[in-house]
């Protein structure tokens, strides 16, 4: 059983209220005007499965959970990005939404045990916390020696922060920088191009590396999302949507379109790529005054700067040294390393990911890595959707796919609602067993207030079937337990309580992760030993 320490979770992390009650109240829906405070419940009650599926090892539950909290953290900036930034909302909410970020920042970055093995969105951002806590920069008459000077291209120097920055490279995150160089021996042949179609510097891919080791899916708890980390008011004025079936910006090509274009700006505004890249850390604002402050576009003499933008540049020039000649500093250059190419097939409605990939004759999972910004388990409804497949199985996909009946093509993807008296967005989500963010999110619906008798709700249905079946046998050695959920429960108390973890009772329950909630009365297939 899991130790006092672990059990009181308001004692581990004190600015954290979970489990506050028997009777619902931690997941009980505030219906206020705005959706911010429930979402934040909502993460507050997954980071708590995080920390009892972190001390089971449940390695892949963890993952999952980071990945939903992330998926709320986002969504929240999504509905008040520019008040957070600019003090509109009240200051209830903003003190306890960065209260909230303070803990949960800290959480991953530091206490999990599990997440070192995981290829998490987090990893990125974790090493740039561990790696800039120690490091303190000198500003002022910085002595550099430079390694690369070419006309188009970004000047690469050495200094005494650029060197501590490649010794941390070369002793504690030696792991992580290999797997960096290995996602870029698969991307460059993606993201290369398309920097020299803007006439962009090559070396902008390292930029991708800092912040987001090349991962299409990473996170930050800034809100920030895929390759190029856009948070979601720039990302959509650069032309990436996120909306209930994509997030854009986890699309390697449209964010690399997008960031060349915010990069071009910023260049333009500063004429300097240290200042322009200082300013896609730390917003060009800061670097504006600081260069005024200081009266120079010298970026080694402004030391105003944010701690973390004055590392930042450092950081960059410390991956841009070594991933252009690893072995020098004895990384493997990485051989075999399939690159990231792709044809694509132009679907006219919307489909299930489980069935395009039969179809293609792959798993579900390497789809999904080709198609990254897909958030949901099938493709978008509305509109065309070009879906990346591997190179070499699109004929074999077309002629699969001409001998699908129609019906069986596309999944439906919503069930239609009326609101009867009594009813809220909150029981119908239970009803259905969604999200009630998702719910919301689905029928642009801002207030819960709102929800009127009689209104018709679009209610989406999750996708096809991905995991086996509970009933077939089980594992060798284990009995069938049947459990009823009783109100409060989560799953990771249930797979505490009986020794086993929550991802294997998703699998052995066919829930697909898509969704965290269990509720009362719902009965559950646990394999006991």
């Amino acid at each position: 059983m899991l130790g006092a320490e672990v059990k009181n979770i308001s004692s581990v992390f004190p600015n954290t209220s979970v489990f506050t009650t028997k009777n619902d109240t931690s997941i009980t829906i505030d219906e206020t005007q705005n959706r911010l405070p429930a979402i934040i419940t909502d993460a507050k009650l997954l980071m708590s499965e995080v920390i009892i599926s972190d001390f089971n090892r449940d390695t892949l539950e963890v993952a999952f959970l980071l990945s939903k909290i992330f998926e709320l953290l986002m969504e929240a900036d999504q509905i008040g990005g520019q008040d957070l930034r600019h003090g509109g909302m009240s200051l209830e909410d903003k003190e306890e939404f960065d209260r909230f970020n303070r803990t949960f920042t800290d959480l991953y970055t530091h206490k999990l045990l599990t997440v070192q093995n995981i290829n998490a969105p987090v990893m990125a951002e974790k090493i740039w916390v561990d790696i800039t806590e120690g490091i303190e920069i000198e500003m002022g008459e910085t002595k550099f020696t430079v390694i690369e000077d070419r006309d188009g291209h970004i000047p690469l120097v050495r200094t005494k922060q650029v060197d501590q920055f490649i010794d941390y490279f070369k002793t504690k995150g030696r792991k992580q920088f290999q797997i960096w160089l290995d996602r870029y021996a698969k991307y460059q042949d993606l993201i290369l191009p398309i920097l020299a179609d803007h006439e962009m510097p090559e070396e902008l891919m390292y930029l991708a590396m800092i912040e987001s080791g090349l991962n299409p899916k990473a996170y930050s708890k800034a809100n920030a999302s895929g390759m190029w980390q856009f948070i979601y008011s720039t990302g959509k004025t650069y032309g990436l949507n996120r909306d209930w079936y994509k997030d854009e910006r986890r699309d390697p090509v449209k964010a690399t379109h997008a960031a060349c274009k915010y990069l071009k700006d910023l260049y333009k505004e500063f004429d300097n790529w240290y200042l322009a890249l200082a300013a896609y850390n730390c917003g060009s604002g800061r670097v504006a005054r600081a260069s005024k402050l200081h009266q120079t576009y010298d970026f080694w003499q402004m030391h105003s700067l944010p701690r973390e933008t004055r590392n930042y540049i450092p950081y960059f020039l410390s991956a841009a040294i070594i991933a252009r000649s690893p072995s020098e500093y004895g990384f493997k250059v990485p051989k075999n390393i399939k690159p990231y190419k792709y044809d694509i097939i132009t679907l006219e409605k919307s489909s299930d990911i489980a069935v395009l990939a039969r179809v293609a004759g792959v798993k579900p999972k390497l789809l999904r890595e080709y198609n990254p910004e897909l958030r949901q388990s099938a493709t978008p409804a509305e509109g065309k959707y070009d879906l990346k497949i591997p190179v070499g199985v699109k004929q074999k996909f077309l002629t699969a796919w001409k001998a699908i009946p129609e019906e069986e093509r596309f999944a439906p993807q919503f069930i239609v609602h009326r609101v009867r008296y009594g009813e809220s967005l909150w029981t119908i989500s239970k009803k259905y067993n969604v999200s009630i963010h998702d719910l919301a999110a689905v029928n642009k619906i801002r207030n819960r207030n709102k929800v009127r008798v009689g209104q018709k709700l679009n209610v989406p249905l999750k996708g096809g079937n991905a995991w086996a079946t509970a009933n077939k046998g089980g594992p060798r050695g284990y009995s069938k337990k049947i459990y009823r959920v009783k109100r409060g429960d989560t799953l990771g108390q249930i797979a505490e309580t009986f020794g086993t973890r929550a991802s294997k009772i998703r699998r052995w329950n066919n829930m697909k992760y898509g969704s965290h909630l269990i509720h009362a009365g719902q009965k559950l297939v646990i394999w006991v030993k």
